[in-house]
């Protein structure tokens, strides 16, 4: 990094997992948290692996990665978080190269997950009819896409959820997945389920139980097979001050119900 190109993304992480990004580039910036500073002239001399002075905090200079973009992300609504967007990106299937719908878009928090893992052959297609919401959804992909190696083919649709189709089609034909996490998921089904392929998914981001139901039957009058439908529960531990380790005192992680639906072939009929 000592002689790292202009415009560089670099990281420096405190030691308990808090990071700050700076671009390094000449001038004065503002980072909340550490004050301001040239960040051309404070990296210099400096390499990746580096503990580095800044004010009162000693901090490691780290080449930066979606942890953190995604803790130095600029949010408006509430955010997937890493629990849930791990496990819909595992159970779906989302990698390399897939064919991705993600609505609504909010700040991203989702789409920085999906982008993460489909490397410059896929496609994430973003829709979110809010302009408030999509403006900084819109800010932290931008930066992803300047710090992470590989970003896919990404769309932000500005509109109705309910009516991308002719927006999907141009863009890549057929989807291989898409997650739904609007206020009425149930009503949006019927419009996702003509995009998918055989052997494609939809997922439902459900904060209440009447949204899990309503969904469920919704997907199962279009067709398609539920194949998994609950809640991921996270539970932080903590060491204890007089040995061993026990649960923190923050309550079970509960943060939405999920619902995840295949399309199969039609039956034939006899």
């Amino acid at each position: 990094m000592e002689d790292g190109a202009d415009g560089e993304w670099v990281a420096l992480r405190e030691d308990d997992g808090r990071a700050y990004l700076l671009r390094r580039v000449p001038g004065e910036v503002k980072v909340k948290g550490l004050g301001r500073f040239d960040a051309d002239q404070l990296l210099s001399g400096y390499s990746f692996g580096d503990r580095i002075t800044v004010g009162q905090k000693s901090l490691t200079v780290v080449d930066p990665a979606l942890p953190e973009a995604r803790r130095n992300m600029a949010r408006r609504a509430q955010v997937i978080g890493a629990k849930d967007a791990g496990f819909l990106i595992s159970w779906m299937g989302i990698g390399v190269g897939s064919r991705v719908l993600e609505g609504g878009h909010g700040s991203a928090g989702l789409a920085m997950h999906i982008a993460n893992v489909l490397g410059s052959s896929g496609t994430l297609i973003s829709v979110e009819s809010r302009p408030e919401h999509a403006v900084v959804g819109k800010a932290n992909m931008e930066r992803l896409g300047e710090v992470i190696p590989e970003f896919p083919e990404w769309h932000l649709v500005d509109g109705d959820l309910g009516e991308v189709g002719n927006a999907v089609r141009e863009i890549c034909g057929s989807l291989d997945a898409a997650i739904i996490d609007v206020a009425e998921p149930w009503r949006i089904v019927p419009a996702i389920e003509p995009l998918l392929r055989a052997g494609g998914r939809v997922a439902c981001y459900c904060p209440t139980t009447i949204q899990l139901e309503k969904s469920w039957e919704s997907v199962q009058s279009q067709g398609l097979v539920v194949e998994w439908a609950g809640e991921m529960i996270e539970r932080k531990w903590v060491k204890a001050s007089k040995g061993g380790v026990r649960p923190g005192n923050q309550p079970m992680g509960h943060t939405a119900f999920l619902l995840i639906a295949a399309k199969i072939a039609p039956h034939e009929e006899e």
